[in-house]
């Protein structure tokens, strides 16, 4: 039988939604804190291809996950086209800044990622060996413009201010970006596929920060391009575009980029999603990731109240973000049994 969450991504209206968790292997799991302090910090954990596997395999082992999410981060990618990067404890990462056009034609391009992600693809490749047959892997990449806002800035920012900047004062210096960062995910992600990855997932966590026609031009339109150069690659892979935030930008985002499914965010209700959303196709999402750190009966009607919400449609169930570091493991296991005993 067909893996669910594939079911789900084709379309099917399925009784019970398969699920996995953004973040799923993570700091909330000892068995993750145990295996990151063998590698040492975070960066080589991400390129200790046996370790990373290890991390990602967790949490189907303790939950039984349907799906299992390649263990990396979307900067590894930046980092491949030439760009310093290091992470601060407590403080997450940091990087070599792109502001310039000498720093922008200093990155490299094409062929020459694949040196670096080498490690990330193996990573995948390991999984597929060692994953349950029953569940699916999904790989990833950061969207062009949620990573240029960290190239821009050379770390997380609440607002984007650098990256909306940059876009203010040189538009041709930061479209040349975006362009240089589509084509590479867009190499990174073919990868992935050819390693093993079954479905491809594309975050772009700060979408909601842009607004009206550069949503369009610099969310939209990336995922676009690079969903339609994949699919014409590997006719039938199944893509997940996650505009986080995008409120009333949801609507039509199917449709607009070609992707099987869209990740929500919990800013928008379950039951506007179903009437606005899931009518193009697949969702989803989209329980608030606090509800892994509290729990109890507001855990439990809420993942219903969900469920019920998309029950009329393709679904699968996921938080509206990633969990945090907080969160309680046995909050996890109440979801899932929630999710699938009802």
């Amino acid at each position: 039988m067909t893996k669910t969450i594939l079911r789900a991504l084709a379309g099917e209206t399925l009784p019970t939604p398969p699920i996995w968790m953004m973040r799923q292997a993570g700091r909330y799991l000892p068995e993750y804190r145990a295996t990151r302090a063998e590698a040492g910090d975070f960066l080589s954990l991400c390129y200790n291809s046996e370790l990373a596997a290890e991390v990602t395999l967790q949490p189907i082992r303790r939950y039984g996950f349907d799906a299992a999410i390649l263990f990396a981060d979307i900067l590894l990618l930046p980092q491949a086209l030439g760009v310093d990067l290091w992470f601060v404890t407590g403080e997450g990462p940091r990087m070599t800044t792109v502001t310039t056009q000498a720093e922008f034609d200093a990155l490299g391009r094409g062929e020459m990622i694949h040196d670096t992600l080498n490690p990330i693809y193996e990573t995948v490749r390991l999984l597929r060996r060692d994953l349950p047959e029953e569940t699916t892997l999904i790989g990833f990449a950061g969207a062009p413009w949620t990573v240029a806002t960290y190239m821009i800035a050379g770390q997380g920012t609440k607002d984007q201010g650098p990256a909306h900047a940059l876009k203010a004062e040189n538009r041709g210096l930061f479209e040349a970006l975006i362009e240089r960062l589509t084509e590479a995910t867009i190499d990174y992600l073919l990868e992935q596929v050819k390693a093993g990855a079954e479905v491809v997932k594309i975050f772009d966590s700060w979408a909601g920060s842009l607004q009206g026609e550069d949503f369009d031009r610099y969310a939209t339109e990336p995922a676009r391009i690079i969903t339609g150069e994949l699919k014409s690659r590997f006719p039938g892979l199944p893509v997940i575009a996650f505009p986080r935030q995008a409120g009333d930008k949801y609507v039509g985002f199917h449709k607009a980029t070609g992707a099987d499914c869209v990740a929500l965010d919990d800013s928008v209700s379950a039951a506007w999603a179903a009437e606005h959303v899931q009518v193009s196709g697949c969702v989803q999402g989209n329980l608030a990731s606090s509800h892994m750190v509290t729990g109890g009966e507001a855990l439990v009607s809420e993942t219903r109240a969900i469920v019920q919400a998309l029950s009329n449609g393709p679904h699968i169930f996921n938080l509206g973000h990633g969990i945090t570091p907080d969160a309680d493991p046995a909050n996890v296991q109440l979801m899932i049994d929630t999710v699938r005993g009802g």
